[in-house]
């Protein structure tokens, strides 16, 4: 086994070569990261403003904003200081922030994805019931538990990861600090811990995914028993947000994590890694006011009213 070492620092990867290239991957990213701000900024706002939205879907709709921006803030505004000022060092307590961060926002996401599906069932399936089982205090503890799984969860995992040895150097082959590319860097009998913990993880994803598509077996079933067109439509114009929304976040996550290794390439893992940690938090706001005119009406309310000051 090689010989570990104390690392005080670590190398992330760098965007670009040249110094036009890293300024443009900055204004790019700062392009992204303020797109991100203004679309979850305007879901936070329409809700918290407007007394019609105060109801069990947009209450988690502005928890899900709130993780949005946690994840692209964990992320981006790194990149884009390393791009500016041409360098690719994390601190060590900063990468240990970064992996922390990272790993509570997207599992409390994803425990807040199962918790939405639950809504959306209620709602279709038991509407009668709808007020009793999701009033503002079930909502609440269902929420706290989204948040308090993915700080549990961020915990083990950052615990795990930097109770490591490292024996292969400081370079991390991606633009921010993630578990699979730290594990790469630990001596090769010491990893094991942190991949039961994974494994743990990903069964009790497993266990959500099924919860979601059960939910949403019953949900068409529902529907498609409804006499009324305008009803099905509208039953399903409810749900199709959080269908993309979650389709979205596991299919890219899926393909970033179990993708086959002849299929590995540090380009490629790039492009993935954006595609599960930029992009969602980018478009789950255009998602979801796009298909919701309730909300669409908020923002505009506010958006005029904002213009009127």
């Amino acid at each position: 086994m090689p010989n570990s070492s104390i690392v005080s620092e670590f190398l992330l990867l760098a965007l670009a070569d040249t110094r036009e290239l890293q300024l443009l991957h900055f204004a790019l990213l700062l392009g992204i990261y303020l797109a991100a701000l203004l679309g979850n900024g305007l879901i936070l706002s329409a809700v918290a403003c407007h007394h019609r939205l105060h109801t069990p879907m947009y209450f988690f709709l502005l928890n899900l904003a709130l993780l949005d921006l946690g994840c692209i803030s964990t992320t981006l505004p790194k990149a884009m200081a390393n791009a500016l000022w041409d360098t690719r060092a994390i601190s060590y307590q900063g990468c240990a922030a970064q992996v922390f961060f990272f790993i509570f926002v997207i599992g409390a996401e994803y425990f807040l994805l199962t918790v939405m599906a639950y809504d959306r069932y209620v709602a279709i399936c038991k509407p009668l019931h709808y007020g009793s089982l999701l009033g503002s205090r079930a909502c609440g503890q269902m929420a706290a538990a989204a948040w308090g799984s993915g700080f549990l969860n961020a915990v083990l995992h950052t615990a795990n990861t930097f109770s490591l040895p490292l024996c292969h150097g400081n370079a991390v082959d991606q633009f921010f600090c993630e578990i699979p590319h730290i594990l790469k860097l630990s001596c090769s009998d010491a990893y094991l811990r942190e991949v039961w913990a994974i494994l743990f993880s990903i069964l009790l994803a497993f266990g959500c995914f099924v919860f979601i598509v059960l939910s949403y077996v019953q949900i068409f079933r529902a529907v498609l028993r409804m006499p009324s067109s305008q009803g099905r439509h509208k039953a399903f114009s409810t749900c199709l947000p959080h269908l993309v929304v979650t389709s979205l976040m596991i299919s890219t996550s899926i393909f970033a994590y179990l993708k086959p290794l002849s299929l590995s390439s540090p380009s490629l893992d790039l492009v993935v890694t954006v595609l599960y940690t930029v992009v969602p938090p980018v478009a789950n706001p255009l998602i979801y006011s796009l298909r919701n005119r309730e909300l669409r009406d908020s923002i505009r309310t506010l958006l005029e009213y904002t213009h009127l000051q």
